[in-house]
């Protein structure tokens, strides 16, 4: 089954409760995570695809956030984070998809809350490891930051994939 998806980590992840739930409500299957769209098939198809993937949305950040050599051993503590949050949603949204198909509607709703919940730890974690790196930011990358972070910055995300 293929999902319509983006890196939790996508747009680090900010927003991704709101595409969660707007995807599910419109396609009736499991979740949509924000960010970076793409899209997810079940795990027979291989993590490879998906990691590079992840990898490319933490190029495309660094990039448009111009980490200095003096942020980088911040930021990498922050991709590592938008690393680990992909794995960790992936197994969530997997371990629904196994079950979805015999689920009942209480057993759908309650694997649809633990995906919610890793999404939610997620974006915890993020903001956790990104808010060092935002403090030692200049004005001018905080500002893109603060665009890549907004809703606005989300909507186009979502739009654009």
């Amino acid at each position: 089954m293929k999902l319509c998806i983006a890196i939790v980590t996508s747009v680090l992840a900010v927003g991704v409760a709101d595409a969660q739930m707007s995807g599910a409500a419109s396609s009736g299957s499991a979740p949509a995570q924000a960010g970076v769209s793409r899209t997810r098939q079940s795990s027979d198809s291989g993590a490879a695809p998906q990691a590079q993937e992840v990898e490319e949305h933490i190029k495309q950040l660094h990039r448009e956030l111009q980490i200095t050599p003096a942020e980088e051993a911040q930021w990498d503590t922050v991709a590592q984070t938008m690393r680990e949050n992909a794995q960790n949603l992936d197994r969530a949204i997997d371990e629904r998809d196994a079950s979805i198909r015999t689920a009942s509607a209480v057993d759908n709703l309650k694997s649809y809350a633990d995906v919610v919940q890793a999404h939610a730890a997620a974006v915890k974690r993020l903001a956790d490891s990104f808010s060092p790196l935002y403090s030692e930011m200049s004005e001018e990358q905080k500002k893109v930051a603060d665009e890549i972070f907004s809703h606005r910055e989300h909507s186009r995300h979502v739009a654009k994939n």
